[in-house]
């Protein structure tokens, strides 16, 4: 059953990135980039109202995609909280959603593993991530989910730069949503 998604959700979503995350000033990104502001969504799903905010926007998501994935997991540390806080509404809506986390190295111990949770080759899988710009990491954590087997469907972000992510990611075949944009938050690609 497809849902759309709640947009009394989203309207605090988005006034609480405009009043937590939006920092202003010169910032240099991941990307190695220089913005005229900065988004810290850890500021947001780092909170609990924002945590379960994200939570149950990225859920209500998924749900209105059709099946339920197996898994939803992105690159460490940024997808940590994301991921804690959908898996965390799953449960107690009492869907059967697991998580799993990418290290960007694998561990020099154990079992050296790149993807940790428990999730297993042939799943489907939806990427999350905290912020996007060019998609630069959000392609690494894609390509260490199918390296491992993960069959990858879409990737959903708290947050879009408008940065070029959406368009990076089209073309490796895998759609990006994302919650909030800089627009929703009076802000056009071009200032950034």
């Amino acid at each position: 059953m497809s849902t759309p998604p709640n947009t009394s959700v989203t309207r605090q979503l988005v006034d609480l990135v405009g009043t937590r995350a939006l920092k202003r000033g010169t910032f240099r990104l991941a990307s190695g980039r220089e913005a005229s502001f900065y988004l810290d969504a850890k500021q947001v799903v780092l909170d609990s109202q924002g945590a379960m905010l994200v939570g149950r926007a990225i859920l209500e998501r998924l749900l209105s995609f059709g099946p339920l994935p197996h898994a939803v997991g992105g690159m460490a540390i940024g997808a940590d909280p994301v991921t804690g806080a959908v898996v965390t509404m799953a449960g107690v809506e009492g869907l059967p959603l697991k998580g799993f986390m990418v290290r960007k190295e694998a561990k020099g111990h154990g079992l050296q593993k790149y993807i940790e949770g428990p999730v297993e080759p042939g799943q489907r899988v939806v990427i999350v991530e905290d912020v996007v710009t060019t998609g630069g990491s959000s392609l690494l954590a894609i390509d260490r989910a199918v390296e491992f087997g993960l069959v990858v469907e879409r990737l959903v972000a708290v947050i879009d730069r408008l940065a070029g992510a959406r368009e990076a990611l089209a073309a490796r075949g895998i759609p990006l949503e994302a919650l909030v944009t800089i627009r929703d938050l009076g802000i056009e690609p071009d200032a950034a």
